[in-house]
């Protein structure tokens, strides 16, 4: 199943996350796909303040993963960028399967991981640009494994 969602702004960015935040649940993946300058952080920044984070979210682009508690949280978050891993046995070493325990995942270029489609709670997005440098917003095309039928954003 899959879902195709015109962004042509911040605004719509935030609606989109939004309606993300509502339906996900303990366990899930969100699984951020697409180019250097798609928005997959600006995403991740939207479903975590729907969320109920009233702070800042830097990107975890160094720090490969941040946490976020519940509360102030509707649960706690994991999320990852794992732009810089170059192979998915580093996940061991991290320890990501430990963070996520009880948590949601919203993972950046999770193809860097290994992927994580093949699990029934991953909402995998990708993310593309319009227009030459991005002007025209982005097109969200999302795809939802089996947990997410019904649920889809």
């Amino acid at each position: 199943m899959a879902l195709r969602e015109v962004l042509p702004d911040l605004a719509a960015m935030e609606s989109f996350g939004a309606r993300i935040a509502q339906r996900l649940q303990p366990g899930d993946v969100v699984a951020l796909e697409g180019g250097l300058g798609a928005g997959k952080t600006t995403l991740a920044r939207a479903i975590l303040a729907a969320l109920g984070h009233a702070g800042e979210v830097p990107s975890p682009t160094f720090t490969i993963i941040e946490t976020y508690a519940a509360p102030p949280l509707r649960m706690p978050v994991v999320h990852a960028d794992f732009y810089r891993l170059d192979d998915p046995s580093e996940l061991m070493e991290i320890g990501l399967e430990d963070y996520r325990q009880g948590a949601a995942l919203i993972a950046e270029w999770p193809e860097h991981a290994g992927g994580f489609t093949q699990e029934a709670g991953c909402l995998a997005i990708m993310l593309e640009t319009v227009g030459e440098s991005g002007e025209g917003g982005r097109i969200a095309i999302a795809r939802g494994g089996a947990d997410w039928v019904g649920r889809m954003p």
